[in-house]
């Protein structure tokens, strides 16, 4: 007989690859699988901030807002390559909410969650400040406050990658099919998408962490509950643009219609406008930016800066569906983005946990929590929560020290441009000699893609990271894919199917159940 792993994981986005970590850590013999690419539904499709979420104040989220505060700088010191701090700028508009009510929600916004590290909030004076410049002479006086910059699908990926270097078995384009439940574990069916081979896992315990499909999920043999009455999709866009202004500061503007919208420094050239909120039917893996939000986005932005954006503008579109629990709000952007987790543990049956809602910034403390529910129902753990105290896989280095690392990194390979340095350095951190190896000129990295990206580097996350095509690279652990040509983009296509053809590379190892 098979072995029987402890935990099965199906879904491979920021929950799932987080509870991974955390349950490889504690020693359990765990097992994900993920039916495309890690990160490649709504955990890649965020406005990619760490963040309390100060809109939830008024919806009198205490709770959330206060577990997320506290998350940004335990998160910022786990990888200070790929998090990092912001500020963020919110003009004062006069129809809008008054300026008391803001001074109150920043204020709560700074002593709620324990900050130590990130600034406070302050006042500005945007008629003098260089914040006002990009804006309508129409804001004279707006607030600065702090949260934290993330690479979301980078953020998943570490989470995987220190889960197998733990001793996890990931598995992706492995779709769940089915599922037998007995008194002490469950047999779970699995579908290989390139080949259509399917394969048999027995696990103690699942977690149903599969997002926008969790009620699909639930369909193929997992006890349904109320999963589809709980759940409701929310549809998320976002638009990026050539950059806007000059600084390195953010904005969040207000909407008459109660939503905001925030304008983010993006990939260096670009500006980032996003999100939207509207609740969406059909099936997530096929939702798309509509011309509505495109429009709504222009519109809400141009209403802010002096510049018109124009539907030309917009050089990118990505959009997810956000499967938030269905709290009975009449609008979408009320819907809360706290998470429940839902335990079916009968008696004479094996455990079953679904995850539902949650956001990015409270992965690590959802993963806790899975952990509370489930550990009656697993063997006594040989290590207590511990995710806090360590770092992610190249994020060993202090939280103010990219700069000094981008220096030794160039000292080690001279060859590098100051900005090639700092992209790698931003994805990679410590463990960017692990990318280049010994390479002593750009042409020991092998073959040129373009926008720096070489060889050396798409080699890397094919064996290390699970890359397989080239939209994993070039718009999941990259984002050159706003630098790369159409024809570009399909030559490293092409590279990388026959580089897994000849078994060139090799994804990374996880361990076999106990």
């Amino acid at each position: 007989m098979a072995g029987v792993y402890d935990l099965a994981i199906i879904g491979g986005g920021i929950n799932g690859c987080g509870i991974a970590r955390d349950a490889a850590g504690r020693g359990y013999s765990t097992f994900l699988c993920e039916r495309d690419d890690l990160a490649s539904g709504t955990s890649s499709a965020s406005t990619k901030l760490i963040h309390g979420g100060l809109r939830y104040l008024e919806y009198y989220e205490f709770r959330l807002v206060r577990e997320a505060l506290r998350e940004r700088e335990v998160l910022w010191r786990m990888a200070p390559h790929i998090i990092w701090p912001l500020r963020f700028v919110l003009p004062h508009s006069p129809d809008l909410r008054p300026a008391w009510l803001l001074r109150l929600g920043l204020f709560l916004y700074d002593h709620l969650g324990g900050r130590e590290r990130l600034p406070g909030t302050r006042t500005l004076d945007l008629r003098t400040d260089a914040a006002g410049e990009p804006l309508k002479p129409v804001f004279s006086n707006g607030f600065e406050y702090s949260d934290c910059w993330v690479e979301d699908a980078r953020l998943v990926v570490l989470n995987a990658q220190d889960a197998a270097r733990r001793g996890a078995d990931i598995r992706i384009r492995t779709r769940f099919v089915s599922a037998e439940r007995g008194a002490d574990r469950w047999i779970l069916t699995l579908e290989d998408t390139r080949n259509g081979q399917r394969s048999v896992v027995q696990a103690r315990a699942v977690v149903n962490a599969a997002g926008p499909w969790v009620a699909q999920v639930m369909g193929s043999g997992l006890p349904a509950g109320d999963a589809v009455r709980r759940i409701r999709l929310v549809q998320g866009s976002h638009i990026v643009v050539p950059r806007l202004y000059d600084h390195d500061r953010c904005y969040i503007f207000q909407n008459g219609d109660g939503r905001i919208v925030f304008a983010i420094p993006y990939e260096t050239d670009f500006t980032l406008i996003g999100t939207t909120d509207q609740d969406y039917k059909g099936d997530p893996g096929a939702v798309r930016a509509s011309e509505t939000e495109i429009t709504y986005l222009c519109a809400a932005a141009s209403e802010y800066f002096r510049r018109t954006i124009a539907r030309t503008d917009v050089v990118w579109t990505y959009s997810g569906v956000r499967p938030l629990v269905d709290d009975g709000a009449t609008a979408a952007q009320a819907a809360t983005r706290d998470y429940v987790l839902a335990l079916d543990a009968a008696a004479g049956s094996a455990p079953l946990l679904s995850v539902y809602g949650g956001k990015i910034t409270t992965y690590r403390k959802l993963s806790e929590a899975a952990f509370a529910k489930l550990g009656p129902h697993l063997p006594p753990a040989p290590v207590p929560g511990w995710t806090s105290r360590q770092p992610l896989p190249g994020g060993d280095f202090p939280v103010d020290g990219v700069e000094a690392l981008v220096g030794r990194v160039r000292t080690r390979y001279p060859f590098l441009a100051p900005a090639h340095a700092l992209r790698l350095v931003r994805a990679y951190g410590t463990r960017v000699p692990e990318v280049l190896g010994d390479a002593t000129a750009m042409a020991d990295l092998g073959r040129a893609f373009g926008a720096t990206l070489t060889e050396a580097e798409v080699r890397w996350m094919m064996r290390e990271e699970w890359a397989e095509r080239a939209a994993d690279v070039v718009w999941r652990r990259t984002k050159l894919g706003l630098r790369l040509s159409p024809a570009e983009i399909e030559a490293l296509d092409a590279f990388m199917a026959e580089a897994g053809r000849e078994g060139r590379s090799v994804a990374a190892p996880g361990a076999a159940a106990d």
